[in-house]
């Protein structure tokens, strides 16, 4: 069977992965002698990691001491997820160079929250409350405000949340960047019931918007969806989900996996490959070019 592939126009790496990966290499590149750091995984992807590491780029996830590098100042990479600015604080305190790389989508929704809990209002972020981007904008808007507080679905504002909801005067509801607007939208319903003023920001990116909505067209028109990135990476999981709902799909790290799913492969004609934010475009690429091997064997 001669399968058509096609590769969606928007996939791998946005503009906030884009810069944060090239700024740290050639932070790199212009300062061989002194050591860099990145706090924390700079985008979720094991490659990316790797390669950072290859280069002499260290990826590490407790506060740095200048002591543990060399007498040199060290260089230290805010990720592209942001963290919250008293940790960064402390990053410069103890002698670092400090390189914010957090991605300017992420940086508004942090100022966002930050504006609405000094401005008093009862802030919710939606989001996975363990994932980086949404723990650096819960933790600066809590340095001016108690009144903070992630939610990733309906089902999670209880009953005691739904109290505090009701005594609040103003809410105010930022989102991750990489949420699916579906789930923004219930969150927000649930919650225009239970307040009395509610003030709504869309901080979903638009590079995440225009990716779903491309991807989706794509998955309409195929009889199987591949969708390439890490397992860790929201954009990516909430992208697999959401074609999944529209044709079959499966979601791989890279071509090796595609092995797992030979049957699914095999039986489709028509095959959409997309990929998450956070792919480098050799792996998207060696991905298609398996897949084109499947016409050959």
């Amino acid at each position: 069977m001669k399968k058509t592939i096609i590769l969606a126009r928007h996939a791998g790496f946005c503009y906030g992965v884009k810069r944060a990966v090239e700024t740290t290499k050639k932070l790199k590149a212009e300062n061989t002698h002194r050591p860099i750091c990145v706090m924390g995984e700079l985008i979720h992807n094991s490659d990316v990691i790797n390669e950072l590491e290859s280069l002499g780029i260290k990826t590490i996830f407790e506060m740095p001491e200048q002591s543990s590098f060399q007498e040199e100042c060290g260089i230290c990479v805010i990720r592209s997820h942001g963290l919250a600015q008293t940790e960064i604080e402390k990053i410069a305190k103890n002698g670092f160079e400090v390189v914010d790389l957090t991605c300017p989508d992420v940086k508004k929704v942090q100022q966002k929250a930050v504006e609405l809990a000094k401005d008093g209002y009862f802030v919710v972020i939606v989001g996975k409350s363990e994932h980086p981007e949404v723990m650096a904008i819960c933790a600066n808007a809590k340095a001016c405000s108690d009144s903070v507080y992630v939610v990733s679905s309906v089902d999670e504002i209880d009953e005691q949340l739904k109290s505090k909801i009701k005594e609040a005067k103003r809410i105010g509801v930022v989102s991750q960047t990489t949420q699916r607007i579906k789930n923004l939208q219930s969150i927000v319903a649930e919650l225009n019931a239970l307040s009395r003023e509610l003030v709504v920001f869309n901080t979903i990116c638009a590079s995440t918007t225009l990716r779903q909505n491309e991807a989706c067209e794509l998955a309409q028109h195929s009889d199987l969806m591949v969708v390439v990135g890490s397992k860790k990476s929201a954009n990516t999981t909430h992208l697999a989900q959401i074609l999944s709902n529209v044709t079959k799909t499966i979601h791989i790290e890279n071509e090796n996996e595609l092995d797992e799913f030979a049957d699914l492969v095999n039986a489709a004609e028509k095959i959409g490959v997309t990929a998450g934010a956070s792919t480098p475009q050799n792996i998207i690429e060696a991905v298609v070019n398996k897949l084109e091997r499947y016409n050959k064997s």
